[in-house]
């Protein structure tokens, strides 16, 4: 502890030390220049532990103060207070802040649920056979739970009670099992539905919806490496993640499973159809055997109903409806070329013509005005002759065109074989002990899963507003709790007053951070910065670079929430000079800021984890185990980058 206590002094005493030395004489002091002040003294006093929301809002008023120091003290009073109101007014009318305190909300539900400890058991057992299980099964728990709950601390302090003991128990380095820890409960800063995105699209004017479809595969992509570096670390080195004995493997069977098991056979569908067909079936109730043999054929009935809605959609015909202008008095047929077109000549040859007599306009030479016809027949449509009677041929094709349902593509029918035969594999390879696993995460797993869909699907699909699927989110919590048989009053009192606390703590830093940042623009700082950044002729590479490089190290002494509100403003007004999407700048910066949780000394996850864990586990050796999680983000920032069709592809196939 020593350690960290003296990095952070000396990142403190370097801000200082360079306030001073580039810092110029007050004589020559401009208010740019008080504007960069500003700037380095609100990460001083941060770092001395003072509150962020009230030290923002005291820094932006006592600096912008000065900006209006030449207009006499009265008026300068009066302009600071109106821009105090004016800035907190925008901030409470901002819509798309509407969300954070739901999402909060069903963070502190679903946390409260207790669903954790069933969802690490079973995920534990279903990847029991995999290289490294009890950390990837960490990883995976931590990437569910904090995606849906949106809270790191909860979820590192959750899994270091329950899958840190399990994991020195069975023999795992202490690194690996801190990092696996730390780097899974980070997860939820990244996956949707995060606050960051919420807090960085009301920042940046960007679309929550957009961030929400960018961000699902980089952080799919970001776990996926978590488990691969984990499967070779085990792999490679089997003394850090030794595999587990046939004892922890073991899952207990129900007592009409086991007489299943020895009486018929260890195959779980075809056992459960011989019994109650009933072949030796006494001993075990009809009713539950259906209910099991409903519970594994779920599967299967998933996967047809999911097929037979794609190929339905897929090979739906196209009902073409022209809209386009056609002649008015009668009906055309659309088959004959030469009556169909809408508005045209007449058929007589020569269009408009003068009348033949000459004379120019005159009277017609008969008397009467306006007459009927002389003929019996009736009138013919302005412009058009009278169509041809239809012979029968066509009247046949007339009642019989009907739109024909297009083929399925080859596509199609080749994920068709594929999901099939993998079907096939998993019901031969379906026993009862597998069906109680399947169980465990259905009571566990997918409870999680559907609510986290529901909630993004909503959104993505535009079903609903990010605040719209936010309450949906809320409703899910309180019913998955119901179910769960957790909810009291109590436990919706307490998550109620959290989020409460958390959002009342959100709301404060944008408060904050709004009169920061217009005391900073006040100043010119933003201009001093934009002016110095283009003087330096970086192309957009090398600005990227030099963005996420600064971002990266200012997730040492700051977090996220902090770098958001009080940074981000200055970052994105240069983002239109070097023409990079602002959609795509965020997916990178909520990539990288999962440092902030990951980065010593302040590495909140770390001394999270510290809180819980046994005495022998130091903080050098959880600081140790994150380092190699870090490398990896930073790996995932440069593949993301290389290829931003994996942020960029969602978002632009759905809007």
């Amino acid at each position: 502890m020593r350690k960290e206590i003296w990095f952070g002094l000396s990142i403190l005493v370097a801000i200082v030390l360079a306030i001073v030395v580039f810092m110029p004489a007050p004589a020559d002091m401009t208010n740019g220049h008080l504007g960069l002040l500003m700037l380095a003294l609100i990460v001083v006093t941060i770092m001395l532990g003072f509150p962020t929301a009230f030290t923002l809002m005291g820094m932006g008023v006592i600096f912008t103060l000065l900006a209006y120091r030449g207009m006499g003290a009265e008026l300068a009073i009066q302009q600071t207070l109106d821009l105090m109101v004016l800035r907190t007014y925008a901030v409470m009318t901002n819509d798309v802040l509407i969300a954070v305190p739901l999402f909060i909300f069903m963070g502190y539900l679903v946390e409260r649920a207790n669903l954790i400890q069933s969802l690490f058991h079973s995920m534990h057992l279903a990847l029991a056979r995999i290289p490294g299980s009890l950390a990837v099964a960490t990883v995976a728990t931590c990437a569910l739970f904090a995606t849906a709950t949106g809270i790191v601390g909860a979820v590192v302090t959750l899994m270091g009670l329950l899958a840190l003991p399990a994991m020195l128990r069975a023999g795992y380095g202490v690194q690996l099992s801190a990092g696996s820890i730390t780097a899974g409960g980070c997860l939820g800063i990244m996956l949707p539905p995060s606050v960051l995105l919420i807090l960085y699209g009301a920042v940046a004017g960007v679309s929550v919806v957009k961030l929400y479809a960018g961000a699902f595969f980089p952080g799919l992509m970001l776990a996926s490496m978590y488990v691969l570096y984990i499967i070779l670390l085990a792999k490679l080195k089997p003394n850090l993640a030794p595999p587990l004995s046939e004892e922890d493997r073991k899952v207990p069977l129900p007592d009409f499973a086991q007489k299943l098991k020895d009486s018929i056979g260890n195959r779980a569908v075809p056992a459960l159809l011989l019994a109650i067909k009933g072949r030796r079936n006494a001993d075990v109730p009809m009713g539950r055997l259906l209910l099991n043999l409903f519970i594994a054929l779920m599967p299967a009935i998933v996967f047809v109903l999911a097929f037979g809605a794609i190929h339905a959609n897929l090979t739906r015909p196209v009902v073409e409806v022209d809209y386009g202008l056609q002649q008015m008095g009668g009906f055309t047929s659309f088959d004959d070329d030469s009556n169909f077109g809408g508005l045209q000549e007449p058929p007589s040859a020569g269009g408009l013509q003068e009348p033949p007599s000459a004379g120019g306009l005159q009277e017609p030479p008969s008397a009467g005005g306006l007459q009927e016809p002389p003929s019996d027949e009736a009138p013919k449509p302005l412009g058009a002759e009278a169509p041809p009677a239809p012979s029968g041929a066509d009247e046949a094709a007339d009642t019989t065109d009907e739109p024909q349902r297009r083929a399925a593509p080859l596509s199609f029918w080749l994920s068709l074989a594929v999901a099939t035969v993998a079907m096939l594999v998993y019901y031969g390879m379906l026993t009862f002990a597998r069906l109680e696993i399947f169980k465990m995460l259905l009571g566990s797993f997918f409870p999680l899963t559907l609510l986290i869909l529901a909630v993004l699907g909503s959104i993505i699909i535009g079903l609903c507003t990010p605040a719209e699927a936010a309450a949906l989110g809320a409703l899910g919590g309180i019913l998955l709790a119901l179910a769960y048989r957790r909810l009291n009053y109590p436990m919706v009192r307490e998550s109620v007053y959290l989020a409460a606390k958390t959002s009342a703590m959100v709301c404060w830093l944008f408060v904050g951070s709004s009169i920061f940042s217009a005391a900073f623009a006040l100043l010119g700082g933003q201009e001093l910065i934009n002016q110095w950044v283009m003087g330096m002729d970086l192309t957009p590479v090398q600005f990227m670079i030099l963005a996420q490089v600064v971002i990266f190290l200012l997730g040492w002494p700051l977090e996220w929430t902090e770098i958001i509100i009080i940074f981000m403003p200055i970052f994105l007004p240069l983002l239109s000079h070097f023409q990079i999407d602002p959609l795509f700048f965020g997916l990178l910066v909520a990539l990288n800021l999962q440092t902030a949780f990951l980065s010593p000394p302040v590495a909140m996850s770390a001394f999270y984890l510290k809180g819980v864990s046994p005495p022998h586990v130091t903080l050098n050796q959880i600081f140790l185990g994150m380092m190699p999680f870090m490398v990896i983000q930073v790996i995932a920032i440069v593949i993301l980058y290389t290829f931003p069709g994996i942020g960029l592809w969602l978002p632009n196939v759905l809007y």
